[in-house]
């Protein structure tokens, strides 16, 4: 049963993440769906993989995407 809620979780927020305008927003928002398969993972005896998506799907890959943004709005404030 625990799956299923966190399956559902993942699926919401992800669609959260996709329906911000802010992009700073929803790169931050894009940790929800990893932090919860990381729980997944966990909870079905994955330990390693969990570990592994817990510390790139929750941490790195936002924090690329919040780094991006902030370049290229600075970028975009710079030609204007």
């Amino acid at each position: 049963m625990i799956e299923y809620v966190l399956m559902i979780i993942t699926v919401l927020g992800a669609i959260i993440a996709l329906m911000q305008r802010d992009l700073l927003k929803a790169a931050i928002l894009t940790g929800i769906p990893g932090v919860s398969i990381a729980f997944l993972f966990q909870y079905l005896l994955a330990p390693d993989v969990a570990l592994t998506q817990a510390i790139v799907g929750s941490a790195i890959v936002p924090v690329f995407i919040a780094i991006t943004v902030l370049k290229t709005r600075k970028t975009e404030e710079e030609i204007k």
